[in-house]
């Protein structure tokens, strides 16, 4: 059974020729939105996902509009509104190193260079400069660890463990 990764999700149409607004999920927006590559489909209360080509993308505002082949005014794409926009796992490209996918990243068990173990990660947000993850502590609050090199020091993707140098203040 195929895995699938969510992309964005379209929350509107956009004009009258068949664009809809996307609010991506991806951090590779320009590869992903490429004409010629396909999305699939998942419209709210089905798991068959519609396969679609892209014909044409650009960024507007917060949103990425796009066309598909096939479907050229606003009435064609009206049922795709509230839909998640995913790609298979075939479809995720390699990274460099040192870059990694959210998935591959949340739930890793995260301990300090000394082997002591502060939580889970959860969540990955993206503010700004670097990513920053939010592990889950097995009492009090979740801690944020920035992901950058001073800080995270080993990342284990296959036995899903980070090992990170505690400094000063950031566990408080």
């Amino acid at each position: 059974m195929e895995n699938w990764f969510n992309v964005g999700k379209i929350v509107n149409t956009h004009g009258i020729r068949g664009e809809v607004r996307v609010i991506s999920k991806t951090d590779f927006a320009d590869e992903r939105y490429e004409v010629g590559n396909k999305l699939y489909i998942f419209k709210p209360n089905s798991t068959e996902p519609i396969e679609v080509t892209i014909s044409s993308h650009r960024e507007h505002k917060t949103f990425n509009l796009l066309t598909f082949e096939g479907y050229h005014n606003v009435n064609q794409v009206e049922q795709f509104k509230d839909s998640l926009v995913k790609v298979p796992e075939s479809a995720l490209g390699e990274l460099e190193e040192g870059e990694f996918y959210f998935h591959e990243i949340i739930d890793c068990e995260v301990y300090t260079m000394a082997g002591e173990k502060i939580g889970k990660i959860k969540e990955v947000l993206t503010p700004g400069a670097n990513d920053v993850w939010v592990v889950q502590r097995p009492k009090g609050k979740d801690a944020l660890i920035p992901y950058i090199e001073s800080i995270v020091k080993e990342v284990d993707i296959a036995n899903k463990t980070v090992k990170i140098d505690v400094m000063e203040g950031l566990l408080d």
